[in-house]
């Protein structure tokens, strides 16, 4: 039981990135074993290929994000998803990384069952498995929302994140025209696009995840280690109190709390992330937080 506590102590600490890469290994790990012991679970769950079969389990839309192909697809994946979680979560919360994750997935199986619905041919690959569309949404919005920003690449590297971006997109059109894991690099182009778009439209205040909030929200519940008292939408300060009509301050606070976020955010959007002095990031990270 002290084991146990002391798992729980450990997973209740993570930010929702860390505690989605946790359980997403945790179901992959669990699936291997079963599937040792069962093979045939895995084609439950994973997507196939062409409408009818996806049709008749509607699930596999979802669930094949939470299966893998082997050690290095979950660990490269997983690594990619807890990247881009720690640097989206100093922008936006918790429920709108995990909403665009999820739309990353479904955008991926769908696009997946479309285009092996209208070239049956083309796939080598009856099954879809893996989380990558959704890594992928998340990492195209990083991109996208923080063009000029560098991250180093195999420990050797430094490379900004829209060069890194057009390398990748440039790596799945290839994989597509010589059919290389062309149903992963269709799921991948489908996520990377959502990503982009949603990024693109996140920047001028359009938050087009926003019917994906009610799922997000359930889906963040899993995840939270306590309830907050109230949602709150995008880089937004509300304060409810009954005698507010009779007090101007906190409001006048609200707007220039809320005017010094504007201002970084377009200054990370014409000159990156790095131009942010300490003072700024700081001030970013704990408003990201609220």
């Amino acid at each position: 039981m002290e084991f146990v506590d002391t798992i729980k102590a450990k997973y209740a600490q993570l930010n929702t990135g860390g505690k989605l890469v946790a359980v997403t290994s945790i179901i992959t790990i669990a699936f291997w074993i079963l599937e040792f012991l069962y093979p045939p679970i895995n084609s439950w769950f994973a997507l196939p290929a062409r409408f009818l079969p996806a049709i008749l389990q509607p699930w596999s839309w979802l669930t094949y994000g939470f299966l893998h192909g082997g050690i290095f697809h979950l660990f490269f994946n997983m690594l990619i998803l807890y990247f881009t979680a720690q640097m989206m979560l100093n922008l936006f919360n918790g429920r709108q990384f995990l909403s665009l994750f999820f739309a990353g997935i479904l955008a991926g199986g769908l696009t997946f069952t479309l285009v092996s619905e209208l070239f049956p041919g083309f796939f080598s690959n009856n099954l879809l498995v893996g989380a990558s569309a959704g890594v992928y949404a998340t990492l195209f919005f990083v991109c996208t929302y923080l063009p000029e920003t560098e991250v180093r690449l195999f420990f050797i590297l430094n490379v900004k994140l829209k060069y890194l971006a057009i390398g990748l997109v440039v790596l799945d059109l290839f994989g597509v025209a010589t059919q290389t894991n062309a149903g992963g690099s269709i799921a991948h182009l489908a996520g990377s696009a959502l990503g982009y778009y949603s990024a693109t439209r996140m920047k001028s205040g359009i938050d087009i995840l926003e019917g994906f909030a009610g799922m997000g929200d359930s889906i963040a519940n899993l995840f939270k280690s306590k309830p907050k008292s109230a949602k709150r939408s995008r880089m937004k300060t509300v304060y409810r109190n009954a005698n507010q009509a009779r007090k101007s301050p906190p409001a006048t606070k609200a707007s220039d709390h809320q005017q010094r976020i504007d201002a970084i955010l377009d200054k990370i959007s014409a000159s990156g992330y790095e131009s942010l002095s300490r003072e700024e990031k700081d001030f970013l990270f704990k408003a990201g937080k609220e």
